[in-house]
């Protein structure tokens, strides 16, 4: 057993200087989301992918569908290795579409520089980085060849198959990513592992509301208030009553290590014409985190009422809500306790500390597959917490020996998984 993993990690180190240049090659591809031209990342990753012998299914997603989210293009791609018809088939799943870079940058947000040990990029953290986790821990994988069929083998032949599902909607809420796949029943496997962090097993995270509300009133002169009804007055009261809910939020207190509370937070606003004319017309956008414990019906149900009654204090507005996105909770699974074991073990061998099992207050694509069902965690590369890398910040960043440990951890786990006959017995 021991000598396996030797070989694997054996295999991750003769390849690392491949791992770098595949992630390198693939953040200099912008995946900016908005737009959301990702189409083009999706055709390099297939034939940076091709060339290593690895075929990817394209799985577009149509012109109608991509409409409605205000999205250019995106082609979802399906890596697809077999080891036997029967077994766990083990998906793996990262995604390409990222936040625009924004200001502040002291690297090319393109560059993928490497200075310190550090290779600098949009998505390099968050999460192109496990585009090269996961497709290196399976080119390890396949490296073992007929060392599990030798005499005195402590593992059996693999069974099942590693699935690699490189999508690019996560920004906009997975629909058109891991959603597209599973709903058109493109795949379904057994268990997952997500893009995440290297330090710790995530196995549940917060869900997310967003709303636009949109606040009528009436322009006029700013000499001549009295002929309007000021918008932006209005929206002021709203805002005082939004986060003033936050302190009940706080008391609602998650029971998953690594959430708090729920919270609500505005976004952005924007409203008026210029600044002699009295505003009439306001438009905020809000977040609204919800802890793994709430309904998400009865927290929606609750916002609106909270902004409606608010609203309806304030003579000649009216008042417009949209949902722009509903994501449920990821809760706590037990079919995904083979998962979390094997990469806590993995873990402590290859970092030399525990890792830990833990919630986050991010909403992911994860919750998508644990909705169909399917045993999941979030787990790959990078540092402690999303702070540290800078994700969606200026100067966004990975170390590589994070990279390199990620992947040897992701590799000896499906060695555990596709050999120790967990999931389905096919």
């Amino acid at each position: 057993m021991t000598d396996l993993y030797a070989r694997l990690d054996e295999a991750v180190d003769r390849r690392f200087d491949e791992e770098v240049a595949f992630l390198q090659a693939l953040v200099r591809v912008p995946t900016d989301t908005p737009p959301g031209n990702n189409a083009p990342h999706a055709e390099k990753t297939a034939e940076l992918l091709e060339a290593m012998g690895l075929k990817a299914e394209k799985h577009p997603v149509p012109a109608w569908a991509l409409e409605e989210y205000g999205l250019q293009s995106i082609t979802n791609l399906v890596v697809r290795r077999r080891f036997a018809d029967t077994g766990p088939v083990i998906a793996l799943n990262a995604h390409g579409d990222v936040v625009p870079p924004g200001d502040g940058w002291t690297h090319d947000p393109y560059g993928a520089e490497i200075e310190g040990g550090k290779l600098f990029g949009r998505a390099s953290a968050v999460s192109k980085s496990d585009f090269a986790t996961y497709t290196f821990a399976l080119r390890a994988l396949e490296s073992l060849g007929g060392s599990l069929h030798g005499e005195g083998s402590p593992f059996a032949p693999l069974r099942g198959a590693v699935e690699l599902h490189f999508t690019y909607d996560e920004e906009f809420g997975g629909e058109l990513g891991p959603g597209w796949l599973l709903s058109n029943r493109i795949t379904k496997p057994d268990f997952l592992i997500a893009a995440g962090f290297s330090y710790q097993v995530v196995t549940a995270h917060n869900g997310c509301l967003q709303m636009e509300v949109t606040l009528h009133g009436l322009a006029s002169h700013a000499a001549y208030p009295h002929t309007g009804v000021d918008a932006l007055q209005a929206a002021n009261k709203l805002l005082t009553a939004l986060y003033a809910h936050n302190d009940v939020l706080r008391t609602r207190r998650s029971q998953v290590v690594g959430i708090t509370h729920p919270y609500l937070n505005v976004g952005t606003i924007e409203g008026g014409s210029n600044t002699n004319v009295v505003p009439g017309k306001v438009v905020l956008r809000l977040d609204r985190r919800m802890i793994p414990e709430e309904d998400v019906v009865a927290v929606e149900a609750e916002v609106r009422a909270l902004i409606e009654s608010t609203v309806a204090a304030c003579p000649g507005i009216r008042l417009e809500i949209r949902r722009l996105l509903l994501a449920h909770s990821l809760k706590p699974q037990a079919g995904n306790a083979p998962l979390v074991a094997a990469i806590q073990k993995h873990g402590e061998a290859v970092f030399g500390e525990p890792i830990p099992v833990s919630g986050t207050p991010l909403y992911t694509d994860v919750r998508l597959y644990g909705a169909a069902g399917v045993p999941a965690v979030i787990y790959g590369a990078g540092p402690r917490t999303v702070l540290e890398s800078n994700a969606k910040r200026a100067d966004e960043h990975l170390v590589l020996e994070d990279l390199r440990r990620a992947t040897k951890v992701v590799a000896r786990t499906l060695l555990d998984m596709l050999s120790g006959g967990a999931g389905r017995k096919g």
